[in-house]
């Protein structure tokens, strides 16, 4: 099957989610189980790494500066600048798309190699609506406060390491942050958000949903769904910045 055949059924696959649930109430425990499980379950793993990409930034930063005439207030300000406009939105995207992506498209492979989704078909439930929709709802709500959490956090991380360091001090990092504050770059970090929660879970959902055959195919779709996501959130990413910024 081409890339055409894939493109195809995945379109036709989001079509399909928009119909009338058979019980709304269903749908919403669902959706709340899955913003625990994408939420709840990925924030200390984006918390860790975002305060590392922080404090890494402000190092490496701060040293090129250092003998520089350039006030190392503005080591704050690239930071915070690095974090809302690429890392945040990013680095936490690609993040996700390993342990979101992975965990759903094993869950929806394991589903269709045991025949649960034959035996929800059997039952009346509209399988791709009831097993995709909530999770892409949960996505596209929970990962922009995860990015928030992970700019927030990186910035912080950014200001402990210039204080340990001895390169940067807190009045002048606090004074870069809160300087040349642009409103639009936030909106930038949440459409990112949104848009890449949209495509690793989408694209996970659809290869686990159509994994056929043994255990082997099971582990060949989180793989392909792994790197596919993260392909297209690095794709969506510099489409965005091109048209955005």
């Amino acid at each position: 099957m081409g890339p055409f055949y894939h493109i195809g059924s995945y379109i036709y696959m989001l079509k399909a989610l928009f119909v009338r649930p058979e019980r709304i109430s269903m749908y919403w425990k669902e959706t709340f189980r899955q913003m625990v499980d994408i939420g709840v379950g990925s924030l200390l793993i984006v918390a860790i790494i975002s305060f590392f990409i922080g404090a890494v930034s402000t190092v490496q930063f701060a040293y090129n500066l250092q003998d520089s005439l350039i006030p190392m207030m503005y080591v704050g300000y690239v930071v915070k600048e690095s974090m809302i406009l690429e890392f945040a939105p990013t680095i936490s995207c690609l993040i996700l798309a390993g342990k979101v992506g992975s965990n759903i498209s094993s869950e929806l492979g394991s589903m269709r190699l045991s025949e649960q989704i034959d035996a929800l078909e059997i039952m009346g439930v509209y399988t791709k609506a009831y097993l995709i929709g909530p999770k892409i709802l949960a996505a596209i709500t929970m990962i922009p406060l995860l990015v928030i959490i992970s700019a927030a956090i990186g910035i912080y991380g950014g200001m402990i390491a210039g204080i340990l360091s001895g390169y940067v001090l807190r009045t002048d990092y606090i004074q870069g942050v809160l300087s040349f504050f642009d409103a639009f770059g936030v909106f930038v970090m949440l459409l990112k958000s949104v848009t890449f929660g949209f495509l690793l879970t989408s694209i996970s959902c659809y290869q686990g949903y159509n994994a056929y055959g043994g255990a082997l195919e099971i582990g060949k779709a989180s793989t392909r769904a792994v790197v596919i996501s993260s392909i297209m959130v690095l794709f969506a990413d510099y489409i965005l910045a091109w048209i955005l910024l």
